[in-house]
């Protein structure tokens, strides 16, 4: 444990997930108000429907730390990444308002974000100019927005010549376009965490895998195709299977370069959000124009 203007660090453990969680949601839904984008739902209610998530975030990540009061031990910030093959995100980054601009921010990204490790480093961010200031300092740069699509899923037709099939045991198919797509694989203990709690579908073309979709009643994606032509009969597929789960507003995380999703999308219904986040990293990668990523909007 090391201390610094007051505020001790250290590695954080499944115990520290409520306290980060609370911090978070103070600091995201303050971000909201400022914005004029105010967020639904309280800290309790937002734990009780992402218990499952945050815990396996713990679980995977490559490194979790939390800063803390020296004096009284309560917690001021925290950090978490995740790494897969070679991609390493960092999932949240949350500073307490009174502490800010401090180096704490500084010193918690030095740690979970640090320089050098992964082939590439990525963020998905807000556009909180503070933290923004704070990523171009880490060695990322803004590539592209990341726009937040809803609307009440429906039966929009059939998929034409893509054949659904589910995702169940199986991930070698669903790995390998992502590997194609994204240019990194989500590991097996995620993947199981997706099957478990959305529905995941593998489409093919002529028997080949072409695309997959995961959608649920606690937010949608990752979505990915081979070629971005085949995104609205998956879209189309995915809109069918979020109406029988009953999910009545169907949210979707939109790179700006996913034209034919979004195109899609808007002809169906779909509006934009006022919200909007951006994608960064220290280097280009992806075809993010035939992806969909992970919502809530937290990692790829």
């Amino acid at each position: 444990m090391s201390s610094e203007a007051s505020v001790s660090y250290r590695r954080a453990s499944a115990d520290d997930a409520a306290a980060c969680h609370e911090l978070m949601w103070e600091s995201v839904t303050d971000l909201g108000r400022r914005h004029g984008t105010p967020l639904d739902g309280s800290a309790d209610e937002w734990w009780r429907t992402s218990e499952s998530l945050y815990r396996m975030l713990s679980r995977i990540a490559a490194e979790w730390w939390v800063a803390e009061d020296a004096d009284s031990g309560s917690m001021v910030g925290f950090a978490r990444s995740i790494e897969r093959d070679g991609l390493l995100e960092l999932t949240e980054f949350f500073v307490r308002s009174d502490r800010q601009a401090r180096g704490v921010g500084r010193a918690l990204l030095e740690r979970a974000f640090p320089a050098g490790r992964g082939s590439v480093r990525s963020i998905i961010a807000t556009q909180d100019i503070r933290a923004q200031a704070r990523y171009y300092a880490a060695g990322t740069i803004a590539r592209f927005p990341l726009y937040t699509l809803t609307g009440a899923p429906g039966r929009p037709g059939a998929t034409g010549d893509l054949v659904p099939t589910p995702i169940d045991g199986d991930f070698g198919p669903q790995r390998e376009i992502e590997l194609a797509v994204l240019g990194h694989r989500r590991s097996d203990e995620e993947l199981r965490w997706l099957v478990e709690h959305r529905s995941g579908h593998l489409y093919r073309l002529d028997g080949r895998p072409v695309g997959f979709a995961f959608v649920g009643s606690d937010g949608a994606g990752p979505m990915a195709a081979l070629d971005p032509s085949h995104l609205p009969a998956i879209l189309a597929h995915a809109e069918g299977v979020a109406s029988d789960l009953g999910v009545k507003r169907l949210e979707l995380q939109l790179p700006g370069p996913n034209s034919a999703a979004i195109r899609h999308l808007t002809q169906r219904g779909f509006r934009f959000d006022a919200w909007i986040n951006l994608l960064m990293s220290d280097r280009d990668y992806g075809q993010f124009d035939r992806f969909i990523p992970f919502s809530p909007p937290l990692f790829l």
